[in-house]
């Protein structure tokens, strides 16, 4: 199964595309704002209104085989936990390996954006090459994915 953390995610298509390609479920897990898909494989879940709902939801339900899609690290962080695969929008994977690190860069620069409170933005607009380095990720997850729930 794939989570799609799906408010404000910029590779819903994508995923629903790789989703496809290999014939596994696909949940879109959501406050509101996305219409129903009509692809059998894909599930939106709407969610009640309220900080880290949708999260609550993914982490509740996570474990070794399936895939999450987010961009949020203490919900990546909660999924590794659970055994599960994480990949980021950019199509990076978050592991045991590398989770300690990501949530310490949040805190950091969490703690810089507060200093700062003039600081605006700062981002570069998402491409086709983040796109592509996303669909890859996303590849190589749910291939490590069905590997973990065959050894499991």
């Amino acid at each position: 199964m794939i989570y799609v953390d799906a408010d404000a995610c910029p590779v819903k298509s994508e995923a629903e595309a790789v989703a496809t390609r290999h014939r596994v479920p696909l949940a879109l897990v959501c406050n509101g704002g996305l219409r129903p898909s009509a692809n059998p494989l894909v599930e939106v879940v709407y969610v009640p209104d309220g900080p880290d709902e949708a999260d609550k939801w993914i982490a509740e339900r996570v474990g070794p085989g399936d895939v999450v899609v987010t961009g949020d690290i203490p919900l990546a962080a909660k999924c590794v936990e659970a055994g599960a695969r994480v990949v980021k929008h950019d199509g990076d994977a978050l592991s045991g390996a590398n989770i300690g690190q990501a949530l310490a860069t949040r805190d950091l620069m969490s703690d810089l954006r507060a200093a700062d409170p003039f600081r605006q933005g700062g981002g570069r607009a998402f491409s086709k090459a983040d796109r592509s380095r996303f669909r890859d990720g996303l590849e190589r997850a749910l291939r490590l994915a069905d590997s973990d729930a065959r050894a499991g």
